[in-house]
């Protein structure tokens, strides 16, 4: 009697919880999504992203990061923990998506398919080379791992299943 209870306490709350999915293109194509519909819908990192660069003097990098000494220089040094929520800001174009982890919109990554990856939504930059990539974020260069590029966006499939999407096809008009 108690297994089955349990049992049935596990399916009630396995039914509640998040179906995290990593974002793919062809779901992206599936939903039909456009800019309004993204701004609904939220978005989670699947791995830990971790930009860098050389600070500078001034203050506006205590308050964007934290300072470290490595190998005698200062480097200012952003993370985002795996599981961080984040939101849709704009798409640069049809296929990549800017996602916001800070409270402002001027602060975002960029996400695109990786056909090597299955299509999955990862972390774009503008060059990879030498094992590591430069990233825009706030309108400053940074530089991010190669193994960072792997950090792709999730979704949660139940709340996009629940989400009505209206779909209208134009008829057309004429004289």
């Amino acid at each position: 009697m108690r297994v089955l209870l349990f049992i049935c306490l596990v399916a009630l709350f396995g039914s509640c919880t998040t179906q995290l999915r990593p974002l793919t293109h062809d779901i992206y194509q599936e939903f039909g999504f456009n800019e309004g519909n993204l701004k609904k819908i939220q978005f989670y990192l699947s791995d830990d992203v971790v930009l860098f660069r050389k600070a500078r003097t001034g203050k506006s990098q205590i308050e964007n990061g934290s300072i470290k000494l490595i190998r005698g220089q200062k480097i200012e040094e952003i993370r985002f923990k795996k599981g961080t929520p984040g939101v849709f800001t704009f798409s640069p174009d049809r296929k990549k998506l800017a996602i916001s982890f800070d409270q402002s919109d001027e602060m975002y990554l960029i996400f695109g398919p990786n056909p090597k990856l299955s299509n999955k939504y990862v972390l774009l930059a503008k060059e990879w080379n030498r094992g590591q990539g430069s990233v825009i974020y706030g309108g400053e260069e940074f530089s991010v791992r190669a193994n960072d590029g792997l950090a792709g966006l999730l979704v949660d499939i139940k709340k996009l299943q629940n989400t009505e999407i209206n779909r209208s096809v134009a008829k057309g008009r004429r004289i």
